[in-house]
């Protein structure tokens, strides 16, 4: 899995919502350029992924001296996958489609199971850990394992 820079940036500016209604117990309006500076988002970019963020309901936003944005709901319920769903769309497709669209002829046909199981494995990670996980740095255990096992740190 490729992970973007705008999905990057989506996960880290929510997980600083996150942080912000942890600490206050409710929503907290935070500034973009507070979210942009404290994780080092290009201002205009994060502008962008914090609409699609409200566009898809994770965030909510209000204008003026006193606004800003928050997460819509408690960080317990937001994962990481919400998050990538709305600013790239699905997990894992196949040139546009999901898995189960695409046939393959001959050889391949054996193929498709191999992008429906990657796909299962991203959303057992990814749907599994919350931005409230990351804030508190308290990762699922699952998560922890699978970051532990041999080679996991290795770019291969």
């Amino acid at each position: 899995m490729r992970i973007t820079a705008k999905v990057d940036y989506a996960v880290r500016a929510a997980v600083e919502l996150a942080d912000g209604y942890l600490q206050h117990r409710e929503r907290v309006p935070v500034k973009a350029d507070a979210i942009a500076a404290a994780q080092d988002i290009p201002p205009r970019f994060l502008e962008t992924i914090l609409s699609e963020l409200r566009r898809s309901g994770i965030v909510g936003s209000k204008r003026g001296a006193d606004g800003g944005y928050w997460l819509a709901r408690p960080p317990t319920e937001v994962s990481v996958a919400d998050i990538i769903r709305a600013v790239e769309g699905p997990l894992a497709d196949v040139h546009g489609q999901s898995p189960e669209e695409v046939l393959y002829a001959g050889v391949a046909r054996a193929l498709q199971p191999v992008w429906v199981a990657t796909r299962v494995a991203l959303r057992g990670v990814l749907e599994e850990t919350t931005l409230a996980d990351i804030a508190s740095g308290a990762l699922p255990e699952r998560v922890v394992t699978l970051a532990a096992q041999p080679g996991g740190w290795t770019r291969r």
